[in-house]
């Protein structure tokens, strides 16, 4: 499983800091609160190789209100992994994306309905045929649910990209590839070829069409929400590292 990012602590810390702000520091740019640095649960420093970066994750924490809600600030956990997770498993993060890869969404279209089908193969096929063209990768197309092999010189070239990232950007990589369950729409929301929205709704494409034919279910409508609203972040982030 990719990670994700931290946990949230069981008991949720009272905020104790009325300001919050960027300073320039070495090495990028540090958030602190009241002046003091943000800490990672495990004692780290907070500083983001970018100040957009940095200010996104200021921005969640003066959004904060009585209680320090860490499961809704999706960029400073984000963050957390990239600083304290990331560095010490560059490559094994790297495989997982490639894992990933081996079985991608875009990969696999209906055989029915056609309407779906038809939808697969307008939406998704110019995004494959991107990657051929610009990142040399080469999927194997298939029709139902049975698993195809993906070439291995495909597989290899997915952990080389993945691994040419700088440790932001590749927690980033590996946070849309486990959200979208497409390597592929990762790295096209990393490159710019789309943003968060656009990765996400193609994501679903399954999932949209049978809630045109038979409705919304209310949960499954909460969670899509909640993963939109992921896909958003982490347009903002790849955004911010630019």
């Amino acid at each position: 499983m990719l990670q994700k990012g931290f946990h949230e602590p069981v008991d949720k810390p009272r905020k104790f800091y009325k300001d919050v702000s960027v300073v320039e520091d070495e090495g990028g740019f540090a958030v602190k609160l009241d002046g003091r640095n943000v800490r990672s649960p495990r004692g780290g420093k907070l500083t983001a190789p970018t100040r957009a970066l940095a200010d996104l994750v200021a921005e969640e924490w003066a959004a904060q209100t009585d209680v320090i809600e860490l499961a809704t600030m999706h960029v400073t956990r984000l963050a957390f992994t990239a600083l304290e997770a990331i560095p010490d498993a560059r490559e094994a993060t790297a495989r997982q994306v490639a894992q990933y890869a081996g079985s991608d969404l875009l990969c696999y279209h209906a055989t029915e309905p056609e309407a779906l089908a038809r939808r697969q193969a307008d939406r998704w096929g110019p995004m494959l045929d991107r990657a051929e063209q610009d990142l040399a990768l080469v999927f194997v197309r298939t029709a139902g649910i049975v698993h195809a092999e993906q070439p291995e010189e495909t597989l290899a070239r997915v952990e080389a990209l993945a691994l040419e990232l700088d440790d932001f950007s590749l927690a980033g990589l590996a946070f849309g590839t486990s959200l979208f369950g497409s390597a592929v729409l990762a790295f096209a929301l990393q490159r710019r070829w789309l943003s968060g929205e656009q990765a996400w709704e193609l994501s679903r494409l399954d999932e949209a069409y049978q809630e045109e034919k038979w409705g919304v279910d209310e949960e499954a409508a909460e969670r899509a929400e909640r993963l939109r609203g992921e896909a958003a972040m982490l347009d903002r982030w790849f955004g911010a590292l630019t």
